[in-house]
């Protein structure tokens, strides 16, 4: 693992950016990078317009599935004072809102983010404790993780992924020189994500704990942290999650339930909705049923707009829609590193660890939700990005690829020769 970090760490891209650069410059004279010049506004010449049109499409698919899955909650009498269309337009408006604010945000230079990290990280660690005041945090559920706020909830979870991304990436650019020692590297960053953890669990948001702790490793990781005191962290970690499920009962439930859903003692309970995401995706088979033709949807499957919209794209489209999903969502994913990596390689460390923590978080909660629909991990609450109804969730997955698109813009100014 140490060797693995030593070949693709920001070290051996710095070193193989350097060389190409001196082969370059025989032929070509490049100017030297003094950083974003102050008050001059960025040339937005360039930018990866295949990410945006991947983007584009996630949105526009997932606006549609949405409809679909929520067109029939108004029949329910939990519901029955919303028209067929309330959840279509309110998600139409979260995205319309989210690409104005991804708009602004493309318009904030990489290293300002840097200079915020960690008070944007600070901000996120107070709403989530804001959250859980009852006169001020809403719940649903039986869990308090949303704060009212008029034409939509905002959820602090998903600030925190995003704060979690370029807090790590802060911290292991200015911890560069001590990141080989165990206890002067790794305990700021522990007694940060155990904070963090504190808060989320008691909502509770255990998914959204996994997310960020997953973001944080693989920054960690990537920024050149030994292996074996990242093997030793991520045991460290994966024994937290073992003592939280064997000292919750509900959570053992739910583990349970996973293990044999169809177990008349879960199939009505804890292994319920799992049952019938099954049921949506081998109704589904290769081309499904008929955009609008799910079953499962009229009341069936809980949540089917939200946590399951994977299971109606299954029984709608069919094994050629999920497909279809999963290979966008990895190409996203890949991109995002790519960009990353670029970055690094142009000596731009905090704007690289950055966006592959990006990625991280887009790879690693599209792979728990999905998975989480097909039965291949315990149920988690976590939306698919991009794709299912929510506010926050929406705003917040189109902040953090607004950001990636800046780091790109910026990474092609600086390869040609100009300023960022």
């Amino acid at each position: 693992m140490t060797s693995l970090a030593q070949r693709f760490g920001p070290a051996a891209l710095m070193q193989r950016w350097r060389a190409a650069r001196q082969a370059r410059e025989q032929r070509l004279p490049i100017r030297e990078w003094s950083g974003p010049a102050q008050g001059h506004a960025p040339r937005f010449s360039g930018f990866d317009q295949g990410l945006v049109a991947v983007v584009v499409a996630l949105l526009a698919l997932g606006l549609v599935m949405v409809y679909s899955a929520s067109v029939a909650l108004p029949e329910n009498p939990k519901f029955a004072r919303y028209a067929p269309t309330f959840f279509l337009g309110r998600h139409a408006l979260f995205i319309g809102i989210s690409f104005v604010a991804s708009l602004v945000v493309l318009q904030v230079p990489i290293n300002a983010w840097e200079r915020w990290a960690p008070r944007l990280f600070v901000a996120s660690l107070v709403l989530l404790a804001v959250v859980l005041v009852p006169q001020v945090g809403k719940g649903v559920n039986g869990a308090r993780r949303w704060i009212p706020m008029g034409f939509m909830s905002f959820q602090p979870s998903e600030l925190a992924k995003l704060a979690m991304a370029m807090y790590a990436a802060s911290y292991m650019v200015r911890k560069m020189e001590v990141k080989q020692r165990f206890f002067q590297a790794m305990w700021p960053m522990a007694v940060a994500l155990g904070v963090i953890g504190l808060l989320l669990l008691a909502e509770p948001d255990m998914g959204a704990f996994i997310v960020i702790a997953v973001i944080a490793l693989g920054i960690l990781f990537l920024g050149g942290v030994n292996g074996r005191m990242f093997f030793l962290s991520a045991a460290v970690l994966l024994a937290a999650f073992a003592l939280m499920i064997a000292s919750s009962p509900w959570r053992r439930e739910r583990i349970l339930a996973f293990l044999n859903p169809w177990d008349p003692v879960y199939s009505q309970g804890k292994g319920y909705q799992l049952t019938h995401s099954l049921i949506a995706f081998g109704r589904g088979e290769v081309t499904g049923q008929g955009l609008g033709a799910s079953v499962e949807k009229l009341h069936y499957l809980p949540e089917a707009h939200t946590d399951f919209l994977m299971a109606v794209i299954g029984e709608e489209l069919g094994f050629v829609g999920v497909a279809a999903v999963i290979l966008a969502f990895f190409w996203l994913t890949r991109r995002i590193f790519v960009i990353g990596r670029q970055a690094v390689a142009l000596d731009r460390v905090f704007a690289g660890l950055m966006t592959q923590g990006i990625g991280i978080w887009f790879g690693g909660q599209t792979l728990i939700n999905i998975g989480v629909n097909l039965g291949a991990l315990p149920t988690k609450g976590l939306t698919l990005p991009l794709m299912s109804y929510g506010g926050s969730a929406i705003l917040l997955n189109l902040i953090a690829l607004a950001i990636v698109v800046r780091v790109d813009v910026e990474n092609r100014q600086l390869m040609r020769g100009g300023r960022a």
